[in-house]
């Protein structure tokens, strides 16, 4: 298109009415369940396609596996299946893939998607005064690396595993319908880097209200050591010298913010009288978390304010 912006997926103008969107993205197991891991791998590498306002069109599937340790590939089998599952949940053709022996398992997807040139969303269009809405709760980090030590309740494990498969679909057909402005996915950099980048793209001060997160419930036992990941302390530095916290807010609900999310929701920015009607719209297509979490001011000092 000829324009940088901080999204994670590029969009390539074909004509004046259509463009294609792609983007890619793998990583290795996060739950031990081949099916359901193929699942989120899918869902999270969709939702970039999604968080443009675009429609996945095919995929291919990108595997690293070490086939000395499952000769017969029965988890590798699991494992695209989950994918497929999701491909076809969400109307994409998957038209094959590459894969190659590695150490680890490792599985996502390129994905290309297609919209109209003049109905892409980005993550530099967030206005002054408009409100910013989250569609999935947080704690996927904390859930996942509390499993993986054998010390998750079942019930909180589960409904993290249903955030993360859920398609943000929903998501993108809510704030199409409400005219949203601007919106992004919260992924690896947790809701603190892509509220930044939110930020940083629109020129403008992102306001975040700690006490209005969505968490995934149960989770809050979680976000203390050894649950906090790597990942966390370098989201923290990573928007640590453009912000600001206000108050006294809770240190809990702070890891929260930082926390890296295995496909999370959707951050939108929308005209502050349209914001509860998209949370609504948001709801009623079964995202059920989505909330409004705080807004958008002209550019201050930082970027970003955290308040209790």
């Amino acid at each position: 298109m000829g324009t940088e912006t901080h999204d994670d997926a590029g969009v390539y103008r074909l004509t004046d009415d259509l463009a294609i969107v792609q983007t890619i993205d793998f990583f290795p197991p996060v739950v031990d369940d081949a099916y359901v891991y193929g699942q989120i791998a899918a869902a999270n590498a969709l939702s970039d396609i999604y968080a443009m306002g675009a429609t996945p069109r095919t995929a291919l599937n990108l595997v690293g596996y070490p086939d000395d340790k499952d000769p017969s590939l029965q988890w590798l089998g699991k494992i695209l299946e989950g994918g497929a599952e999701r491909c076809v949940k969400a109307g994409a053709v998957i038209l094959g893939g590459h894969t190659v022996r590695d150490a680890e398992i490792k599985f996502g997807l390129a994905v290309t998607g297609t919209i109209h040139p003049d109905r892409i969303f980005t993550n530099a269009r967030a206005r002054p005064g408009d409100k910013l809405v989250l569609t999935k709760s947080l704690g996927t980090g904390f859930v996942t690396t509390a499993a993986k030590a054998n010390d998750c309740p079942e019930e909180t494990y589960h409904a993290a595993l249903a955030s993360m498969v859920q398609l943000n679909d929903i998501g993108r057909d809510a704030m199409i319908e409400v005219g949203a402005r601007s919106a992004t996915d919260v992924t690896g950099f947790g809701l603190a880097g892509h509220a930044f980048e939110m930020a940083e793209g629109s020129g403008t001060t992102i306001v975040i209200d700690l006490g209005k997160l969505p968490l995934i419930p149960g989770a809050e036992s979680l976000a203390h050591k050894p649950f906090l990941t790597r990942a966390s302390a370098t989201n923290a530095l990573y928007v640590a010298p453009s912000m600001r916290i206000e108050g006294k807010p809770d240190p809990v609900r702070l890891e929260f913010f930082y926390d890296a999310q295995t496909s999370g929701g959707l951050l939108i920015s929308v005209a502050a009288d349209r914001a509860e009607e998209l949370v609504e719209n948001a709801r009623k297509r079964g995202a059920e978390a989505a909330c409004i979490i705080g807004e958008v001011r002209e550019r201050e000092d930082v970027a970003l304010i955290v308040r209790e």
